[in-house]
């Protein structure tokens, strides 16, 4: 029997002439590497290579930004600013801790410089928290003698400051501290230095003059109240006092008739009678 009877069970062996050789098996696919270069083949240029192997960058390289992009004279100046700042606020805040705080070893000890510091800006003021709160409704006025060219003189009507105020804050959704405070603090502070004639009492009397007087110029030179050649020279303060309805279920009888503080003339200083402030 010859190779070709035989079937599966013929040699393998190096083929007879004229009869064709098995074919070699084919290869299955090969398993995957675990590094990433046996997955992608390295680029020809090498250029990816050269990207993986490069480190991270730090965020710290790129452009600087606010302070740091300033340069080393300026960064100083910005840290000196900052610096008396914080020291003036920090100061601002003890003077005004000291003020409202109870007596103590410190706040009588600096009384005058807190004084100096806290009057007539930035006083304070909590009758807000008082058990028993304002109940009266204060209107102050201003008018004012003019001196005209011709050497005469007029006195204008009743400017009612108060009002003027009112009409200011009412439907303003952020109305400012000087149309919620200044001419009401004012009043309060000539009313605590005082007395009921008028008279100054203790050594804030004239200070408390000078500052309620200055508002009277301030307020009438943006009224217009001299007129373009005329010029105020005298000014003269009132206040006019009523008390505040009491609700229908009270019970409680409260006066409707006004009350006025008529306070006297006062002579202007030369820098003060054209709207100035001394």
């Amino acid at each position: 029997m010859d190779a070709q009877d035989k079937g599966s069970d013929a040699r393998h062996g190096p083929a007879e002439p004229g009869v064709p050789a098995p074919r070699a098996p084919l290869r299955g696919p090969a398993a995957p590497a675990d590094g990433p270069s046996a997955s992608k083949p390295p680029s020809p240029d090498g250029t990816e290579t050269a990207a993986a192997e490069q480190p991270p960058r730090d965020a710290s390289d790129g452009p600087r930004t606010g302070v740091a992009a300033l340069s080393l004279r300026h960064q100083i100046g910005a840290a000196l600013a900052l610096a008396v700042v914080a020291i003036a606020v920090c100061v601002h805040l003890g003077m005004t801790f000291l003020h409202v705080a109870p007596p103590n070893t410190v706040s009588k000890k600096h009384s005058g410089t807190i004084a100096d510091w806290i009057y007539p800006e930035f006083e304070q003021n909590w009758k807000l928290f008082a058990p028993n709160p304002l109940q009266q409704n204060v209107s102050v006025q201003v008018r004012a003698e003019i001196r005209t060219p011709d050497g005469g003189s007029r006195t204008t009507g009743w400017y009612d400051l108060s009002a003027q105020d009112g009409r200011d804050i009412d439907g303003n959704p952020a109305p400012s501290h000087t149309q919620q405070n200044e001419l009401r603090r004012a009043w309060d502070f000539y009313v605590s230095t005082h007395d009921d004639d008028n008279r100054p009492v203790g050594l804030r009397g004239a200070l408390s003059e000078s500052y309620l007087r200055r508002i009277m110029v301030m307020r009438l030179d943006r009224a217009d109240a001299a007129g373009r050649d005329g010029e105020v020279a005298r000014v003269q303060v009132r206040s006019r006092t009523t008390q505040v309805p009491p609700p229908s279920w009270s019970g409680e009888k409260a006066s409707d008739k006004a009350v006025y503080r008529v306070l006297p003339w006062w002579l202007l200083p030369e820098d003060e009678m054209r709207g100035g402030i001394g």
